[in-house]
């Protein structure tokens, strides 16, 4: 059985995106090995197309020219759009441009089903600030963060300030009980090296997923999360020697690094 979209979107590790304007593409992005498709009607798509990408959407989600399993996150323009795409059958969720306002959030959010994910996608100052109240919306099922936008947003280039604001929305989905963010997807799809780098930076600042805006970049960024050999291999030593404050390797080992050796051991598959 299929999972609901809700636990599909917080269980997910990569999100690709397709142009909502290129509804020849939505079936082959569902055959990639993603774990989430974004149909994108916002940046992907231009403005003379908008129009078109909505009904192409919305036409996929009824099942037209897809497969009988197809199902998708759409990323909407402006929170008008929830309610155009809230009954769509094959709907895992609702992605939030420039999330800002959790009242707004909340309010648009009321008449999706249960079943259907709203994942936050902070982008400016103001979402950074209001990451916190976000993440408690009752509908939010994830942060996730676009780096280029808030780049812009706040006029500076330096990683750190990048880095700032990634930091923000992991304690603030840790706080809210979420899991972890989403990050923004790696710029370049031809270096896959420098996508897997990307994956780890962020997998040490606590995300839990990527976006990903080429097929190519899905395999780096799922080896990206997965713990290296080395990382289980000090796992599982970690696990065996619980119960009680002992040391390994001259470190001590109490409770909170068998927790964190858990983490790794369920990331990687290992129980």
């Amino acid at each position: 059985m299929s999972l609901d979209g809700v636990t599909a979107v917080a269980e997910a590790t990569t999100f690709l995106f397709v142009p909502g304007d290129r509804p020849d593409r939505f079936d082959k992005a569902f055959q990639t090995d993603a774990d989430v498709v974004i149909i994108d009607l916002e940046d992907a798509v231009s403005t003379d197309n908008k129009k078109i990408a909505l009904d192409a959407a919305l036409a996929a989600l009824a099942g037209e020219g897809v497969s009988a399993d197809f199902r998708a996150l759409v990323r909407i323009n402006a929170l008008d759009d929830v309610a155009t795409i809230a009954g769509s059958s094959r709907l895992l969720g609702v992605m939030i441009p420039k999330a800002e306002d959790g009242a707004a959030i909340a309010a648009a959010t009321t008449a999706l089903p249960a079943d259907v994910a709203v994942v936050a996608l902070i982008e400016t100052a103001r979402g950074v600030a209001n990451a916190p109240a976000i993440a408690t919306v009752p509908r939010v099922t994830r942060l996730a963060f676009g780096a280029i936008d808030f780049s812009a947003d706040v006029d500076a280039t330096d990683p750190a300030v990048l880095d700032y604001a990634r930091a923000a929305l992991v304690v603030a989905s840790r706080v809210a009980d979420l899991p972890a963010p989403v990050d923004s997807p790696s710029t370049t799809f031809t270096d896959l090296d420098a996508v897997e780098s990307d994956t780890r930076h962020a997998r040490e600042l606590g995300f839990g997923g990527k976006l990903c805006i080429h097929p190519a970049q899905l395999d780096p960024v799922a080896h990206g999360f997965a713990p290296t050999a080395a990382e289980v291999e000090w796992a599982t030593r970690v696990v065996g020697l619980e119960g009680g404050a002992v040391q390994l390797d001259g470190a001590m080992v109490d409770k909170p690094v068998v927790d964190r050796a858990k983490r790794i051991l369920a990331r990687a598959g290992g129980q």
